[in-house]
């Protein structure tokens, strides 16, 4: 190679060399910050597309989640109320078979209507108490729950897309309905109201069972829903992270190696550039 002050090839080469390394050093860099290998669709297209589609996959189970908790709650505050509705009646039975005993007097039966008459009013009083944001399962048109339970389409045409979910019915526990069939003014004041009283409480009881029957299946759908959703969900985002995540151990080692070639890279630039002046000894 001939002597050139116009052309330094060994300058050239060593900063091509050195940008590559800069080049390098940066990427290593940007992993360490963001801790991740692929955060931009320049670093790997396809990596990267896959990782956004699952991510908006994990926010699709977020929002799951949200839904399933908020039926969960609804559920449970209507368990709560219907198993003490439950007590109650039993205790109304109780009272009802005292007062329909022929061997009590007139004042015993009084003060024991007076027992059951409290009973019976409890039961609105629970009834309209459980409420959970907006919407009560024990009051008749308080509202049904509905809840995501998963992304899954139940339809082919993507226009008309249903995603899957549950439902939880109401279940109407008001005096004088279908299921606690007590009037808003039962009462056992007579022996023989108290005989008629222990039918529509034996009634009643068979009914509530059904009920309770019926939001206890929900409440424990509702909650194995929430752990499958749950472990999805953690299984998706450590799917995300073995596509798109560094492994900074490694990262850590590159990162070392690239600082050594750096100052090797500057160096050798600086020796290359110290060529053209050993022409200057050529004329002396």
């Amino acid at each position: 190679m001939g002597f050139s002050v116009n052309t330094n090839l060994g300058a050239m080469a060593a900063l091509q060399s050195l940008s590559d390394t800069n080049r390098n050093l940066a990427q290593v860099q940007t992993r360490i910050n963001t801790g991740l290998s692929v955060s931009s669709t320049k670093d790997d297209s396809a990596s990267f597309a896959i990782a956004q589609t699952l991510r908006s996959d994990v926010g699709g189970l977020k929002a799951v989640s949200s839904s399933l908790n908020r039926a969960k709650s609804v559920t449970d505050v209507a368990v709560a109320g219907a198993e003490q509705i439950s007590d109650v009646i039993n205790q109304m039975k109780a009272k009802a078979y005292q007062s329909a005993d022929a061997g009590i007097d007139a004042n015993s039966r009084a003060a024991i209507n007076q027992d059951f008459v409290a009973l019976r009013d409890q039961i609105t009083t629970i009834v309209n108490s459980s409420e959970f944001n907006g919407t009560n399962l024990l009051k008749s048109g308080g509202g049904t729950v509905t809840a995501l339970q998963s992304l899954k389409d139940g339809d082919s045409v993507a226009a008309n897309y249903q995603p899957d979910s549950l439902s939880v019915a109401n279940q109407a526990l008001d005096l004088g309905g279908s299921v606690v069939t007590v009037g808003a003014t039962g009462q056992v004041d007579t022996q023989a109201n108290a005989q008629a009283m222990i039918d529509t409480l034996t009634t009643t009881q068979s009914n509530l069972a059904t009920s309770l029957s019926t939001l206890g299946a929900a409440s424990r759908k509702i909650e194995a829903q929430q752990t499958f959703t749950s472990k999805l969900s953690d299984v998706v985002e450590a799917g995300i992270g073995n596509l798109v995540d560094a492994d900074l151990a490694k990262e850590s080692a590159k990162l070392q190696a690239l600082q050594v070639k750096q100052q090797l890279g500057v160096q050798a630039l600086s020796i290359a550039n110290q060529a053209p002046s050993t022409i200057i000894s050529l004329f002396r």
